[in-house]
């Protein structure tokens, strides 16, 4: 009974953090502002990216701050919150990596969501702010380099479990679990940047501010 208990609590956290994870605020922004079903154009990919391809710059900018901010606020309520609860860094783990799956494959929306990365860049804040902080560097420098967005994408997602296990080793403490989420999130989203990758090979994939095409890196 009392070890039911103490599952309880990280497992309803994580749970939660699925079901947050898993509001598609693409498509949710796009229906509350009258606009097209991101599901049924461009990519077809319910991200932000495909959002601006409606031409509505507001619709797009929310849907990115709202799919950041439902990765950042469930693990920042665990990490700040979560030790009354009986909630450590293992649960921290668990409900990052269950914010980030929600958007990828959404209980709302048929498991047919997003790629992720504005998800994962909340997640990666929550977790410690300097990890999120030192992804978007990496890749608002890769982007103003290559004018790839996708590339930026796998590029930051490449590096984000090198930096909290650098970063945690200078501090002297690493935790697995959080490392272990960190780099599942990032397999995923090269996993979903398939797509990406063979159109950068190929010399197909639009640039950032140059003529569209069909993939979405978000």
């Amino acid at each position: 009974m009392t070890i039911a208990f103490e599952l309880l609590h990280p497992l309803g956290a994580t749970f939660l953090a699925y079901l947050m994870g898993s509001l598609s605020f693409a498509v949710v922004v796009s229906r509350f502002m009258g606009l097209a079903d991101p599901r049924t154009y461009g990519s077809n990919n319910p991200g932000a990216t495909n959002v601006l391809r409606s031409g509505n710059k507001v619709a797009a900018l929310l849907t990115l701050l709202l799919d950041c901010v439902k990765g950042w606020l469930p693990v920042y309520a665990v990490v700040h919150f979560g030790a009354a609860y009986g909630l450590g860094q293992g649960s921290v783990a668990m409900v990052a990596l269950a914010a980030f799956l929600g958007h990828v494959w959404p209980v709302f929306f048929r498991f047919k969501g997003g790629k992720g990365v504005a998800t994962a860049a909340g997640v990666l804040t929550g977790i410690e702010p300097i990890l999120g902080l030192a992804t978007l560097a990496t890749w608002l420098i890769v982007a103003y380099f290559s004018r790839y967005s996708s590339l930026a994408a796998l590029a930051s997602a490449l590096f984000a479990p090198a930096y909290y296990f650098l970063g945690h080793r200078v501090a002297w403490y690493v935790d697995n679990r959080i490392l272990l989420a960190v780099a599942v999130m990032s397999a995923v989203l090269i996993w979903r940047h398939q797509a990406n990758i063979g159109k950068l090979m190929r010399g197909e994939e639009s640039r950032i501010g140059g003529k569209k095409s069909g993939s979405d890196p978000n």
